[in-house]
Formats: C-alpha cells, sequence, structure tokens
C-alpha cells in the first residue's frame, strides 16, 4: 500500500511528490484502511492535488473509493481567478444527493402497512435503467425546471414554502440553459420523478436514536420511531448527458487544462468559454435534479395519504433536507489567513455548514447532513461543527462508501442470501433486477458506524439521529 503520514487518529497526509501542488489530506481511520485493497483511490487524491490553482490539499472523506477522475469522496478546491473546473470532480450524477423527509407516524401504529406502502411507491416511482416517468412535461417546463430549479415545483403546487427552505440554495442554482445541449434535454423529458439505477434508492425508515433533542426538533425530528423517508437520487439521464457532452469538448479542444497523471481529470480555466459553459450546464442539470427528488417527494405524499388516508400535513411529512452530494460550487474560505473566493468541487462528498455560516432556516444549528448507510443497516442526520470550515471546506461524507466493487460483490453474494439476510432483520424488499439486490449487497458497503465516528472525531460534524431502514427501494 502507497505509504500515508499519520497525523491523528482521524487524519492521515500524502507528501508532496512528483507533479502534487498541495499536500494529500485523508479523513480515516485505521479500521477503515484496512478495507484498501489497492492504491488506485489514493492515487487519484494525489493526481488531484497537481492541478493547477488547486489550493490547502486535496480532500478524501473515510467513504473514499475509486471514482472516474476524482476518487468519490472528494473534495478540492480551485482559485476562482486562476483555477480550474473538472467534470470528473463532479461527476457524471450531477447533483446526486439525498432528500430526508419525516413524519409524525409512529412506526409501531403503521409496521402492517409498511409493505403496501412502499408497493404503492414503487407502482408511482419509476425505477431502473430505462422506466420512463409517467409524469409528463413539456420542453417548456424543463426549460424553466433548468432555469428556475424546484421553483417550478412551487409553482405548479408539487412543493411547499417549506419544501423550498429546506432544500440546498432553495432548490435554485443560477444557469443558462442555452448551455446544455438538445441531446440532454431530450434524455431529461420523460425521467422527471424517477429513481433511477446502481446505488439510487429509496427507503422507509423508523427513527432508531435521538443524540442532539434540540437539533433534532429543529430538523423536524419529534419522537423516537416515528417513520422517515430517504430518497437518494439525481439529475437522471439529463446530467449524465451533460457530463459527457463536456467532457467531449475538452478532449476536442487545444486549450483545455489535461492532466499528466490521468486523462479523465481534463479541466477548463473557470473563466474560460468552455469553463463557463461547463458551469452554467451543470447548474441547470443541478436544478433538474432538485425538481427530481421534490417530484418524488410529492409522490410518496400521495402514496401515503392513499393508504393512511388522510392528508399529508395530518401526518407530518415534511422535508427534513434535501442536499447535493456531485458540484461544483463557488464559495468564500480563509485560506492562509485570506479570505479567497473559490470552486469547491465535491464528488460523493456534501457540504457541512455549521451554525451561523449557513444562513436561512438552518443558521442557527448548522446545515443536516444526511449519511446513508447499507441497505440493511443505520443511515445517520449529522449537523456541521464550528470550525469545519477551516479544515474541509465545510465538508462531509456522503455516505458509507464501497469497500467491493460490482464486480467483486457478484462475486461473492447472491440474490437470495442478500434477501435472506434482509428478512432476518425485518426488512421488506422491492428491487427491479436481481443485479441491483446483489450489487448493493450490505457487504458492499464499508461499516457506517466507523465513518460516523471518524467524521465525529475529525471535528466536521456531529451525531443528531440514527435510522433503521424498515423497507428498501432499488433501481
Amino acid at each position: 500500500m502507497l505509504q500515508i503520514k499519520k497525523i491523528n487518529e482521524y487524519q492521515y497526509e500524502i507528501p508532496m511528490t512528483g507533479n502534487m501542488k498541495v499536500p494529500g489530506t485523508i479523513y480515516i481511520n485505521e479500521d477503515l484502511l484496512r478495507n484498501f485493497t489497492d492504491d488506485e483511490p489514493l492515487k487519484q487524491v494525489m493526481h488531484v492535488a497537481s492541478l493547477p490553482g488547486i489550493v490547502k490539499s486535496s480532500m478524501a472523506m473515510p467513504d473514499i473509493h475509486l471514482g472516474y477522475g476524482f476518487p468519490i469522496g472528494g473534495v478540492a478546491a480551485f482559485d476562482y481567478d486562476n483555477g480550474i473546473i473538472s467534470p470528473g470532480g463532479v461527476g457524471y450524477d450531477i447533483n446526486c444527493g439525498v432528500s430526508l423527509i419525516v413524519t409524525d407516524i409512529d412506526y409501531g401504529e403503521a409496521k402492517d402497512k409498511i409493505s403496501i406502502l412502499l408497493d404503492e411507491i414503487y407502482k408511482s416511482v419509476p425505477a431502473g435503467i430505462d422506466n420512463k416517468s409517467s409524469f409528463q412535461i413539456t420542453t417548456e417546463d424543463e426549460n424553466e425546471i433548468m432555469a428556475s430549479g424546484i421553483e417550478w415545483a412551487y409553482n405548479k403546487g408539487y412543493a411547499t414554502k417549506h419544501d423550498m427552505e429546506r432544500t440546498e440554495e432553495n432548490g435554485s442554482m443560477p444557469s443558462n440553459i442555452s448551455s446544455v445541449s438538445d441531446k440532454a434535454i431530450k434524455r431529461g423529458k420523460n425521467e422527471l420523478g424517477t429513481l433511477g439505477a446502481g446505488n439510487h434508492f429509496l427507503e422507509i425508515d423508523r427513527i432508531d436514536q435521538i443524540m442532539d433533542g434540540i437539533k433534532a426538533k429543529k430538523f423536524g425530528i419529534k419522537n423516537k420511531n416515528n417513520l422517515a423517508i430517504m430518497v437518494h437520487t439525481g439529475s437522471r439521464g439529463l446530467g449524465h448527458q451533460v457530463a459527457t457532452d463536456y467532457l467531449m469538448r475538452l478532449n476536442e479542444e487545444s486549450d483545455s487544462i489535461k492532466s499528466d497523471d490521468d486523462r479523465q481529470l481534463i479541466s477548463a480555466y473557470i473563466h474560460s468559454r468552455t469553463g463557463e459553459d461547463y458551469m452554467n450546464a451543470m447548474n441547470a442539470a443541478a436544478n433538474f435534479g432538485f425538481v427530481n427528488r421534490q417530484i418524488i417527494t410529492y409522490k410518496i405524499r400521495k402514496a401515503f395519504e392513499k393508504i393512511f388516508g388522510t392528508d399529508f400535513e395530518n401526518m407530518g411529512i415534511e422535508t427534513l433536507y434535501s442536499l447535493t452530494h456531485n458540484m461544483a460550487k463557488v464559495e468564500t474560505h480563509v485560506v492562509d489567513g485570506s479570505r479567497r473566493k473559490l470552486v469547491v468541487h465535491r464528488k460523493g462528498a456534501t457540504r457541512a455548514l455549521p451554525a451561523h455560516v449557513c444562513g436561512g432556516y438552518f443558521n442557527d444549528t448548522g446545515h443536516p447532513v444526511i449519511i446513508p448507510g447499507n441497505m440493511a443497516g443505520p443511515s445517520y442526520v449529522m449537523v456541521g461543527l464550528p470550525g469545519n470550515e477551516d479544515i474541509t471546506f465545510s465538508s462531509s461524507c456522503h455516505g458509507a462508501g464501497r469497500v467491493l466493487s460490482r464486480k467483486r460483490a457478484n462475486e461473492q453474494f447472491t440474490q437470495d442470501g442478500v434477501e435472506m439476510e434482509l428478512r432476518s432483520r425485518g426488512i421488506y424488499l422491492r428491487a427491479t433486477t436481481k443485479k441491483a439486490i446483489i450489487e448493493e449487497s450490505p457487504e458492499s458497503y464499508k461499516n457506517i458506524d466507523d465513518v460516523v465516528k471518524v467524521i465525529h472525531g475529525a471535528k466536521i460534524a456531529a451525531p443528531v439521529a440514527k435510522l433503521i431502514p424498515v423497507a428498501v427501494m432499488k433501481g
């Protein structure tokens, strides 16, 4: 294994070598390091550290694993005036993210309805690679979605004011939709309100433990054992096509920034024509991703109303937070004692803004950080800690992170074995394919408790509540 220097129990460093302009910083512990079977994710941290305009360090969260260009779990900030923006630092699934929806419904009182509730959601939320949405929109609708984000859903009656203020950036990023190709628009046309495949999921949870009652109440988590719903998906084919378009464009242009270490890290200067176009197209795809999760939230509410026979307001069904994982954002941070405008790339990482930094509804608590585990184990709601802006540009991990590749999962597990494990834990499963069940087997992921231990120990975020799945839907 690549030699890395231990700084403390939760932080390791890759010293500057070769083309690196800054060191690499890995937030991890010895238990999680034992999961590494090769050096490739660590080499990706090193390669990112060689990109123009990078400041402070090339970082990775404890859920680090191999990605395209950047490692998944990677965080890197670039000087706004002289740095780059990298599609590989955002990923193909632009604004892949998580919405957490809370309720006032007690699990004990609803236990007998969980399976029929998930069945109802399964009917109304298409999942899988090729499934098309029954939620029809016009091209004009799609253009407005890309331009205004969740405001479109609010104006159409699919979102509440509460939903908007509980969505990152209030569900709208500044964009110019002329930077989005016709092919990307066409791919998104029939995918609004769909889950997708791969690691995307929808699950019904119960609140298993509340660690910080004050913040939990502010977030909308009222009682232990109440039901909650987690939705993990993004901008679907539209975002994927945006990434494809701009990677192709960069590879065709003579003035793009090519990495000597990894061709997947091809980039553009932020203020180049291609850099500005990509930023606009990325934000447009992000707006589509916000609305995609919101339409699924709307469908979930309708399913609850049908099964429980009352309006969703009476059941306290509210968005706790909808956040993004794969984005590059213009932010201001202190670097070497000076405030600097940066473009912060978070690839399989999420913001964890502390109190009095984030503004808006969560300014007195800090932003919620939602960290899913595997489909048989716990997930966590955390909150950004003061001071983490000086540690990770207010960034946290985005989940447990894979420990086995999909290929190795297929070699080691069976559909029957995974289903038996979930049944033994009282978890109801609906999946579109055998492949989804095997590749998303619980043992394919790191121990979420170890990941959370690192995030808390490194003073990035603190636990607020722990959730346990009772029903899972996989694409």
